[in-house]
């Protein structure tokens, strides 16, 4: 069977230098909450599902960022909802999920470092003042705190499943606002890929399948490359069976709307990742396909 090199070492340095490092200690302080967070450890499947934006935490040596405190409750700090819908899913299908622990205004996880979108300094028509005019030591040494050890974290559970002669699959969770800008965004769900069809389309089927429930394939983002980072460097760059989800946030509010979107996502993922030819490695045979950032 074979296995995706790049879950090989969960040990490989992803982002600074060993000053940044060094400094990331000074960044979280003992009340800051962890960089992230292992939920359903003890899971079954060969699954490993993983949220981006969890969090609307800032690091107390950051404060908010110049931010007023209603601004971090806002889509632009967190994706409402996914957390727990994250948490939802991970008990529903029998498996072990990582989310991240900090919110996307200090450093986003789903971004590669040289982004410049990695570190926003205007969100959604927020100006973020503690992100403007950004350096380069500071950027590392979010990085080192964060954004490596969120990576690592994954990288070491995929690890577990190459050991153990698993090929796992691997599921994004995030949600959307219902509007952005003046733009109204009409889908319920997005259903985002690049090239390997295993679960999205499937699902894509599945979803649409369901009277009224209104689906988009790559909307209201794509996940072609270079976009989902995440997915694209733990999953797609090692033919892992991997999809990514948008749920809008405005179905997400409450615990009933919760428990609803994890039953449907659950019921239409089951047979897809009861397929045990599902867990394989994939080779593209096409070439791969541009567009646009998550």
């Amino acid at each position: 069977m074979a296995h995706p090199t790049d879950c090989s070492d969960p040990h490989r340095q992803t982002a600074g230098s060993e000053p940044a490092r060094a400094a990331a200690t000074a960044l979280l302080g003992p009340a800051d909450p962890p960089p992230f967070e292992l939920i359903h450890p003890q899971g079954r499947a060969p699954l490993l599902v993983v949220c981006d934006h969890a969090s609307r935490a800032f690091p107390r040596a950051l404060g908010r960022l110049g931010l007023p405190e209603e601004a971090t409750w806002r889509h632009i700090a967190w994706d409402i909802g996914a957390a727990e819908l994250t948490r939802a899913l991970c008990a529903r299908l029998d498996a072990p999920g990582v989310l991240a622990g900090y919110s996307r205004l200090v450093i986003d996880c789903n971004r590669r470092l040289e982004d410049p979108t990695c570190f926003v300094a205007l969100g959604d028509g927020q100006p973020v003042p503690g992100n403007e005019g950004l350096g380069e030591a500071e950027r590392l040494r979010r990085a080192a705190a964060i954004h490596e050890p969120y990576h690592k974290a994954i990288a070491r559970r995929l690890h577990e499943f190459h050991v153990a002669g698993v090929v796992p699959a691997l599921l994004a969770v995030h949600s959307f606002t219902p509007v952005l800008g003046r733009e109204p965004r009409p889908w319920h769900v997005g259903v985002l890929w690049d090239r390997d069809p295993r679960i999205a389309v499937p699902l894509l089927e599945r979803l649409r399948a369901e009277p009224g429930l209104v689906v988009g394939d790559n909307q209201p983002y794509s996940g072609r490359h270079p976009a989902d980072y995440t997915i694209d460097h733990h999953a797609e760059s090692a033919g892992l069976p991997h999809v990514c989800l948008e749920v809008r946030q405005d179905q997400l509010l409450a615990p009933a709307g919760i428990a609803a979107w994890a039953e449907r996502l659950a019921a239409a993922l089951g047979g897809i990742l009861a397929d045990r030819t599902l867990y394989e490695i994939w080779q593209a045979r096409e070439p791969r396909r541009e567009g646009g950032s998550r």
